[in-house]
């Protein structure tokens, strides 16, 4: 990457490494990703130490009960891996009609979808892995059964958490507060936390190669607690669920090759932007007309997005079309002087976890998993240690809308990793977690690194702008007051926020081609850490 290293221009240095390098939101779990490089494992082994150590050292984010996602560079190559899970098969329009809800519901048992962490896990350690799957699992299990210290931001999330279960006041959530508020109260900072009962879900899923969790004895509970208690999930959604190996797609971006998982995912939606924003002036940094310029390409780009983005066949639109220059025209001549209520195009006729691994052998790993608002739905299955996800939120139940309840099927999805190569060769992997903000992490990360030339540390630490809807822009603390008031007189609603956990939390790791060094940035915005060799 030829950025100008600029030591001065981030709040923590970037990182250097030449074996190996593991970043992601926690430093216990980044460490998982180095000692099992350091025992033979490569970049795919060590991002799935630090994913399964993420969801015991970050539950507030991530879970085993979760999906994934993965962009993996092995041998010049590119490959892409989509873990998330689709509706049960008994979860119907007509089901959630008869219960009367018009809306999906955000917590508890019905919003639950195939889980896909596990079933990620597995196939990336049988097709590039170099150690069994228990082995790399080994981390995650022994920070399980012996404990950790609770981090700040971990702290503060699962302090959130408590006291958001509490309110909804159901017996739903009484597994989960036996499981993360054992003492009737959520773990201080820096108090231990243990769990035998993920540490035994661990370690039967590694013995296994996940089989349990899908077919074998975990299945039998996780059918079991969910039936029991008005689910739709069951054991034949989980007997047939397998991830399923992509294409990723990509676009060009002032000669870098920004890619993204195909939909289900909301990762096009970051390089529809990148191609409209890429037709309008030259990126300046600190440049008012060119932030403003950015906003509303992004604005265009996510309003498409939400309206026609969900699984294959469903799209009402080709997904080509939307990355094509004649989509990015069309927009970009959309973008007047002062910001504008963006609508879909006409359709033309015819609290997740972020982490990023890399090896001395040039494999690299941009992988993201999720229970999807932080502990997910809320369901913790008993002495499993599993909280369940709810994806299922996501559905539509309008039967006209692209993204309509069907059975079987994959909601939108707004976990995405990132990758980026130049002249079919890696430069590296890099992601921002945050539900909606992910895919403008993403644009803003690009920009940072491309037009502006920041080196990883300060790509990230950039103070960050998160389109919310209509003309209403959140920035952070320390976003530039003359660039907030300048925007409010082109027409955005800009709003300050008090702190920055909204505007997603993100890892990078670039390799230079010529000699092979890795440089890593990580999120100033988290408990971050960067583990290196």
């Amino acid at each position: 990457m030829d950025y100008l290293y600029n030591p001065y221009t981030a709040t923590r240095h970037t990182a250097f490494a030449r074996k190996g390098m593991v970043a992601t939101s926690q430093p216990l779990a980044a460490q998982a990703g180095i000692e099992i490089m350091q025992k033979g494992g490569n970049a795919i082994d060590a991002a799935i130490a630090t994913a399964a150590a993420l969801t015991v050292v970050e539950p507030t984010s991530n879970g085993i009960g979760g999906d994934a996602f993965a962009l993996v560079w092995v041998k010049d190559q590119l490959f892409g891996l989509n873990a998330s899970g689709p509706a049960p098969e008994a979860l119907t329009l007509v089901e959630m009609q008869k219960a009367g809800h018009e809306k999906m519901p955000m917590y508890g048992f019905t919003p639950i979808t195939v889980p896909g962490v596990p079933a990620a896990w597995a196939a990336l350690s049988k097709r590039f892995g170099k150690l069994p799957l228990i082995e790399s699992l080994a981390p995650a299990i022994r920070y399980a059964e012996e404990g950790y210290p609770l981090t700040p931001v971990l702290g503060k999330y699962w302090r959130i958490a408590f006291h958001k279960f509490k309110a909804l006041n159901s017996s739903d959530f009484d597994e989960w507060f036996k499981t993360f508020a054992p003492d009737g109260r959520p773990p201080a900072i820096g108090e231990m936390w243990r769990s035998e009962s993920h540490a035994k879900t661990l370690r039967m899923v590694g013995e296994t190669n996940a089989e349990s969790f899908y077919k074998g004895e975990l299945a039998d509970r996780i059918v079991t607690h969910v039936a029991n208690n008005g689910g739709y999930l069951r054991k034949t959604d989980l007997e047939k669920y397998e991830v399923e190996w992509v294409t990723p797609m990509s676009t060009n971006y002032k000669g870098y090759d920004v890619w993204e998982i195909p939909p289900n995912g909301q990762g096009m939606i970051a390089l529809m932007a990148l191609n409209i924003f890429s037709e309008m002036n030259p990126a300046v940094q600190n440049d008012v007309q060119s932030l403003h310029e950015q906003i509303e390409s992004m604005k265009r780009a996510f309003v498409d997005g939400k309206a026609f983005i969900t699984e294959g066949a469903d799209m009402p639109i080709d997904a080509g079309y939307l990355l094509s220059k004649e989509y990015a025209k069309l927009r970009a001549l959309s973008i007047e002087e002062h910001a504008t209520i963006a609508e879909p195009i006409e359709l033309p006729k015819g609290g997740t976890v972020y982490l990023a691994t890399a090896d001395e052998e040039g494999n690299m790993v941009s992988f993201i998993q999720s229970n999807y608002m932080g502990f997910g739905s809320g369901i913790v299955v008993p002495e499993t240690g599993i909280g369940l996800q709810n994806r299922g939120v996501d559905f539509s139940l309008d039967p006209h809308h692209p993204n309509v309840l069907r059975p079987g099927k994959r909601s939108y999805n707004t976990i995405i990793p990132g990758f980026l190569t130049k002249d079919g060769h890696a430069v590296g992997p890099f992601g921002i977690m945050g539900g909606f903000m992910q895919p403008q992490g993403h644009f803003q990360v690009v920009v940072n690194t491309i037009d502006y030339k920041l080196n990883p540390q300060a790509a990230l630490d950039a103070p960050r702008w998160q389109w919310v809807e209509g003309n209403k822009l959140l920035v952070e603390p320390n976003f530039p007051n003359y660039l907030a008031q300048a925007l409010t007189r082109k027409g955005h609603q800009v709003v300050p926020t008090i702190d920055s956990g909204s505007f997603g939390r993100g890892q990078i790791i670039w390799r230079n081609q010529q000699t092979g060094v890795l440089s890593g940035g990580t999120e100033s915005r988290t408990d971050g850490s960067i583990a290196v060799w």
